[in-house]
């Protein structure tokens, strides 16, 4: 039986020069590349000639293999392959459903490794010329999911504690739900001028930044038509932008 390892691999945000040397360097020896909707494509160009490519890309309403039958695919082909490389999009463990593929492998005694990636929880900002934090402004950041397990009964997301323990909030895959965010976010106390940015397609050239207010972002979202891909910033280190614009 052959001694494989299965890595799952953080791709980074968009920005095929964004992925680690680690994460580089698999790509380039892997047997098996397994790789997600939001992976740059150019960064399989570095795969061996042999190298057996997969796509097993979800996206909203759009999903070619279900998160079971990924967790499988990963254990089949590591029975047939020495290196087997889960190139996902952003971080693994960042929203990325690293966990559940890690568990499941752990549970066929398959080895494997978690190689981080550049988030775009971090990226995508930094890249709208957002920062996250600034010493005379905030000094705590969260990252919040947008779109909750649809399976859960309750929601998992303390609304109140974020309005009040967060100076920054970075929400992803929420684009859709922005207009209940919005308002969530008000209803448990944020101000309705608080700044708010939504990026789509953050690190690449076809970035899109549109910037306003908890009270207007989901109209100026709709007559922007920004859909998904795209991450939601709110705070007052949004107010930035304006002078640190620089991609």
């Amino acid at each position: 039986m052959i001694k494989s390892t299965v890595y799952l691999v953080g791709a980074g945000p968009g920005d095929n020069k964004l992925i680690t040397m680690k994460g580089y360097e698999l790509i380039k020896k892997a047997d098996c590349i397994i790789y997600d909707y939001l992976v740059n494509a150019d960064l399989l160009k570095f795969r061996k000639d042999d190298c057996v490519l997969i796509y097993a890309g979800k996206r909203s309403g759009a999903h070619t293999l279900t998160q079971d039958n990924i967790n499988r695919l990963l254990a089949r082909e590591a029975k047939i392959h020495h290196t087997v490389v889960r190139l996902k999009g952003g971080d693994p463990f960042i929203f990325g459903r690293g966990a559940e593929e890690a568990s499941y492998l752990r549970k066929k005694r398959i080895a494997f490794e978690i190689v981080p990636g550049v988030t775009s929880a971090i990226a995508v900002p930094a890249y709208a010329g957002i920062p996250l934090t600034e010493r005379a402004r905030t000094s705590a950041v969260g990252f919040i999911t947008g779109h909750e397990d649809p399976t859960k009964t309750i929601s998992g997301i303390d609304w109140r504690a974020l309005v009040k323990g967060l100076g920054t909030m970075v929400f992803l895959m929420g684009v859709e739900n922005l207009a209940s965010i919005a308002e969530k976010l008000i209803a448990c106390g944020k101000p309705k001028k608080t700044p708010i940015a939504l990026i789509r397609w953050g690190t690449t050239p076809k970035q899109k930044t549109v910037t306003g207010t908890l009270e207007n972002i989901a109209r100026l979202s709709r007559k922007n038509k920004m859909t998904a891909p795209a991450i939601i910033v709110v705070g007052e280190t949004v107010r930035f932008r304006k002078d640190l614009i620089w991609f």
